[in-house]
């Protein structure tokens, strides 16, 4: 009785948490049948009373044995997942205990001579319940992780340019649309829109094949790699301009879209002969997290607050960062009791090179520690997070700088 009661409680609160605020429908699912399972646990402690003391229900016998192999299935299952996922040793501790008294209890029950009345159908009854208790947790667990992507697409086009009306500079209107095709919803966690200035002069011979190989050298160094030409002389680009340009912290549905327009301005003798545009967005699946707002700003890189040791690098660098952080949430109750606390960290970088927007999900006091590839992907795959990018769209300034 003791076992079948303390195995009782934690699933009923689990079950009911994740009945109530899980994410997806495996979620919810999962919550349906812990409830169930702990309505067959008191049950089951019920039916061991009768058994031993009243006896009078015939067939007590045989639903304490039903409650206490649900019992030590569900706690055996639970143990290995806060073994796998698990920060705290108090969930691993308890179910431990409960998984060691579910083994005597099974044995206890059985060692009574239950009377099971057609034994076939109950054992069937009783495999059917198994496989789909594994097949639930396996789903959640090994299958829902590595399921195929869906991620929203970003568009960038330009309108026709606006002369001013001293004809000394001119704009160039940007549209920017998010379009989420998918069936899943994202948050917002960082968005970010530049443009480039270019110098593109022209050879007055055919560049040489050195000159080629040098130009190529410039990729691994770049995220703008200019094309090898055989008379343009492609530079460096020069930041013109960069902002975000969707709120921090709201989400885009499913099947839904947003769309904005940015104008970019520049005088007429400007030394560029292309302006080159970008946008990118870092998103996270709402399915596999919970972002609990506002997304609140922390500190600058460049001024005395505490910033991650990666962010005071790239200031090094010469790339400078603004930190947001909000607290995050786990997509299921278990993962939310075990697990130590998480928090999104969102850089916002901008320098010469250009600008772009940096996400991680640490925990607090570890946003300094550099992630190895293999923990980087399990924390992509776990929180879904999503980077897009769009661009380089590009545009010629010379028609432009030619109505002077």
């Amino acid at each position: 009785m003791l076992v079948l009661l303390l195995t009782t409680l934690p699933l009923a609160y689990l079950g009911r948490e994740d009945f109530v605020h899980g994410l997806t429908f495996p979620s919810r699912l999962t919550g349906a049948v812990l409830l169930a399972i702990s309505f067959t646990t008191l049950v089951g402690a019920a039916a061991v009373l009768d058994h031993w003391i009243r006896q009078s229900f015939p067939y007590s016998g045989l639903v304490a044995l039903i409650g206490t192999f649900a019992a030590l299935l569900t706690n055996a299952m639970l143990l290995a997942q806060t073994v796998k996922d698990g920060e705290s040793a108090t969930y691993p501790a308890l179910f431990s205990v409960l998984t060691a008294g579910s083994v005597y209890a099974v044995f206890a029950v059985w060692r009574t001579s239950v009377v099971i009345p057609a034994p076939k159908r109950v054992a069937a009854a009783v495999i059917v319940s198994s496989v789909i208790a594994t097949a639930n947790f396996g789903y959640q667990n090994l299958f829902q992780p590595y399921q195929r992507q869906t991620q929203p697409l970003i568009t960038v086009s330009m309108g026709k340019p606006v002369l001013s009306k001293d004809r000394t500079a001119f704009a160039v209107p940007v549209d920017i649309t998010l379009r989420n095709h998918g069936d899943v919803g994202f948050y917002v966690l960082g968005t970010e829109f530049h443009a480039m200035g270019k110098k593109v002069p022209l050879s007055p011979k055919d560049r040489l094949r050195q000159q080629w190989r040098t130009d190529a050298e410039q990729w691994p160094n770049s995220l703008d790699m200019n094309p090898l030409s055989r008379r343009e002389i492609h530079q460096p680009g020069e930041l013109v301009e960069a902002k975000p340009w969707m709120p921090d912290g709201i989400w885009v549905e499913s099947n839904d879209t947003y769309a904005t327009r940015v104008v970019v301005q520049l005088p007429m003798n400007t030394p560029y002969d292309q302006v080159a545009f970008y946008a990118t967005a870092s998103l996270a699946r709402k399915d596999r997290l919970v972002l609990e707002p506002p997304i609140g700003f922390v500190a600058y890189s460049w001024g005395r607050e505490k910033v991650p040791g990666w962010v005071k690098r790239q200031q090094r660098s010469g790339h400078d960062s603004l930190v947001y952080r909000a607290r995050v949430h786990e997509s299921n109750a278990l993962d939310e009791h075990t697990r130590e606390a998480r928090f999104v960290i969102v850089s916002w970088q901008f320098g010469t090179h250009g600008a772009s927007v940096q996400t991680s999900v640490t925990r607090k006091g570890e946003e300094s520690r550099i992630f190895t590839p293999e923990e980087t992907r399990e924390v992509v795959s776990r929180y879904g997070l999503i980077n897009l990018t769009t661009g380089p769209v590009e545009r010629t300034l010379w028609d432009i700088k030619k109505q002077r």
